[in-house]
C-alpha cells in the first residue's frame, strides 16, 4: 500500500461524516468517505484504503458485515477497522467485534482528541507494517536470487530466541 493511503470514514448520516471529517483532517492523511458498506467494500476493493473508521449500523450492509468481508481476503485482511455506534456498550456487539479483529470499538458521540490519537497511531502502524512486509518480501527474493547464483550456499538460522529478544550475549568480566 502506497504511503498516501486515504482513511475511509462510513457512515450513513452525513452530519456524522463531516464531523468525522473535521475531527481527522488535521492528521494530513487523505480522507474519503462512504455512505454506506456497499460504497465502502467497493472503495476498500479499488485499493489505497488504510484503515476504516466504520458506523456499526446501517442499512443494507452493517459495519460488522462490512469486515467479516474484509477480514476474508488476504489483500484486506490487516487493514485497521476502528467501529463506531452510537447505540451504547452492548456485550454482544463487543465480542463480534473483538472477535473479528477490529481495532477498537468506540461510542458515539466520539471524543475528538482520542479518536484522532488512535487513527494517528493505527494508521502509522498499519504502514510500518506494510513497510516490513515488503522488506521481507525483498530479502526473501534476495536471499532466493542469492542461492541461485551459489546452491552450495547456506543461510545461517538463528534458533536461539533469547538471542533475537535481547541481541547477542557479551562475556562479562568476573
Amino acid at each position: 500500500m502506497p504511503p498516501d493511503a486515504r482513511i475511509l470514514i462510513v457512515d450513513d448520516h452525513q452530519d456524522t461524516l463531516y464531523a468525522l471529517e473535521n475531527v481527522l483532517a488535521p492528521l494530513g492523511h487523505r480522507i474519503a468517505r462512504a455512505t454506506s458498506g456497499d460504497e465502502a467494500l467497493k472503495q476498500v476493493l479499488r485499493g489505497r484504503v488504510g484503515l476504516l473508521v466504520l458506523d456499526v449500523r446501517m442499512p443494507g450492509v452493517s459495519g460488522l458485515d462490512v469486515v467479516r468481508y474484509l477480514r476474508r481476503l488476504e489483500q484486506t485482511q490487516h487493514i485497521p477497522v476502528i467501529l463506531l455506534t452510537g447505540f451504547g456498550p452492548d456485550q454482544e456487539l463487543t465480542s463480534t467485534a473483538f472477535g473479528l479483529g477490529v481495532a477498537d470499538l468506540v461510542m458515539k458521540p466520539v471524543d475528538p482528541l482520542a479518536l484522532r490519537t488512535k487513527v494517528r497511531y493505527l494508521y502509522e502502524a498499519h504502514q510500518r507494517y506494510l513497510a516490513l512486509q515488503e522488506e521481507t518480501r525483498a530479502l526473501r527474493e534476495r536471499v532466493r536470487d542469492l542461492g541461485a547464483e551459489r546452491p552450495d550456499a547456506r543461510v545461517p538460522v538463528q534458533r536461539d530466541t533469547e538471542a533475537r529478544a535481547t541481541g547477542p550475549r557479551t562475556p562479562t568480566a568476573p
